[in-house]
């Protein structure tokens, strides 16, 4: 069976950082993009972040975009998520997913990953 695990979460402070980890097992890992999502509390969830199966096609939302970086390691079935600079409004729920795609992981729509974690939590205060 598929399985995603996300790791990395917790209590923050603001203008500090902090690296979500998912560890992807049961499926041919570099064959799939992988995309981060979070929801904050009483919004949509949203994509912000993802990685093709080419490392250097990556994608950031505008809400993240300049203070994080998307890495993935293929040897280790896992991608990492660095953001900075953390804003209160980073506070959310953080779900890694797979998606399959010959194209950019940018084109996919969130309907389109198959396989989803269960999500880490991360609370940045002010």
């Amino acid at each position: 069976d598929v399985r995603l695990v996300e790791s990395g979460g917790g209590l923050a402070q603001a203008g500090g950082s902090l690296t979500l980890a998912c560890v992807v097992s049961g499926i041919t890992f570099y064959d799939y993009a992988v995309a981060w999502f979070r929801q904050a509390p009483g919004k949509e969830r949203e994509k912000i972040s993802c990685i093709s199966t080419s490392e250097g096609d990556t994608y950031f939302s505008n809400s993240v975009k300049g203070r994080s970086t998307i890495v993935r390691d293929n040897a280790k079935n896992t991608v990492y998520l660095q953001m900075t600079s953390l804003k209160p409004e980073d506070t959310g729920l953080y779900y890694c997913a797979l998606g399959r795609t010959y194209h950019s992981c940018s084109a996919l729509a969130q309907r389109e990953y198959v396989s989803w974690g269960q999500g880490t939590l991360v609370n940045v205060s002010s």
